[in-house]
């Protein structure tokens, strides 16, 4: 498989970059050979075009608002890439993850399904021992496929989840938390499949679920699985709030340039075979009330989008609008509430990420620095 082509955008200070015209930015960027693994349809940009667009979304992220430096990466159809960095920032700088784990832990789940470790059947009481949800609680129905939808019910986050203080006592181990949920949640009266509540205790438990059906000891081991497995995320760990206890729903340290991998693996089908893709990127929540989302009503007092996303197992399903209107699948993404955005725009095939670590809450700034170049990116991942 070739590589993919890139186009490394080198970086000056802000004040410096600003002065530059577009004419003489665009000497800064190196040409892109095309080509690539994705290289299914030619480009028709010639070389000089794809500098000036690569120019002027250079010129428009040095001028994107935000208070912390990002790194800033996209790929189209061909192969090609465009790669930025602001500030310090790089493409290997290690950021918090926050929820862009989300995606990549749904797909390391559905691997499992896929080996038949796993079924989206079961239930966590089939291979919990210690499930403290008993029959006759609404809760007790919950399956796996709830879980990995978001719609199982378990709304309460305990702060096990959250607080890396909690470690040090030793109640915080990773079982006893996903315990300390189910407790957390018991007798709520809320039935599962019925609901939307974006929450980090869903992937808790099925992390839980996998480790319990994978054998292994820790959620640690099934991440080593996955990067011995597919070559991917070598130098990223899923440690937040501990090595102990990771949020599997927003726990990786993770570069941009790595992240980049994942999303380029999963486009290619090299990840997951044609059914998981499908129950993937599916439309879980067509159906149900969406209780919370931050995409509408914003995460930890930061703002909103006001938008009506709806989700697949674990993946974002983007619509620009106060009402679902859009095709399902056709842009998802992963965001984090620290502001790294990684996406992928499926109706135009291209891949991205805006990787950066701000304050929590600051979820919709690496959303708002990718739309304040899309219309350019569109322009040059079409390639004409």
């Amino acid at each position: 498989m070739r590589p993919a082509c890139t186009t490394n955008h080198y970086q000056y200070s802000l004040r410096k970059y600003l002065a530059w015209p577009i004419a003489l930015l665009a000497m800064a960027v190196v040409a892109g050979c095309g080509g690539g693994a994705q290289s299914e349809a030619s480009c028709t940009l010639s070389a000089s075009q794809t500098q000036a667009l690569e120019a002027e979304m250079g010129n428009q992220l040095a001028q994107a608002d935000s208070e912390v430096d990002f790194s800033f990466s996209v790929q189209r159809k061909d192969g090609h890439r465009y790669n930025f960095n602001r500030g310090a920032s790089t493409l290997q700088t290690h950021y918090e993850s926050a929820s862009t784990s989300k995606l990549v832990a749904s797909v390391m789940i559905l691997r499992l399904v896929e080996r038949g470790y796993l079924s989206l059947s079961d239930r966590p009481q089939d291979l919990i021992a210690l499930w403290p949800i008993a029959p006759g609680d609404t809760l007790y129905s919950m399956t796996l496929a709830d879980l990995m939808s978001f719609t199982s019910g378990l709304t309460v986050e305990p702060t096990c989840i959250n607080d890396s203080n909690a470690i040090n006592d030793g109640s915080s181990e990773f079982e006893a938390c996903v315990l300390d949920i189910a407790s957390a949640n018991a007798g709520n009266g809320l039935v599962p499949g019925s609901q939307f509540y974006y929450s980090a205790t869903h992937q808790q438990v099925a992390g839980l679920m996998a480790v319990k059906a994978r054998g292994v000891a820790r959620w640690q081991d099934i991440w080593d699985e996955f990067k011995t497995q597919t070559g991917l995320f070598a130098t990223s760990t899923y440690d937040v709030p501990s090595s102990i206890n990771p949020r599997v729903a927003g726990g990786i340290h993770f570069t941009g340039e790595e992240y980049m991998g994942f999303l380029r693996a999963l486009n290619e089908g090299r990840l997951l075979n044609a059914q998981s893709m499908s129950q993937l990127l599916a439309d879980h929540t067509a159906s149900v009330p969406i209780v919370y989302s931050p995409f509408m009503a914003g995460i930890g007092g930061g703002p909103g989008l006001g938008e009506d996303w709806h989700f697949g197992y674990g993946v974002a399903l983007e619509c620009r609008s106060a009402v679902f209107n859009c095709v399902a699948g056709e842009r998802v993404s992963s965001p984090g509430a620290l502001g790294s955005y990684p996406f992928w725009d499926r109706s135009k095939n291209y891949t991205g990420i805006v990787a950066r670590q701000g304050a929590y809450g600051t979820l919709i700034k690496g959303i708002n620095i990718e739309r304040s170049i899309q219309p350019t990116i569109e322009r040059w991942a079409g390639c004409g």
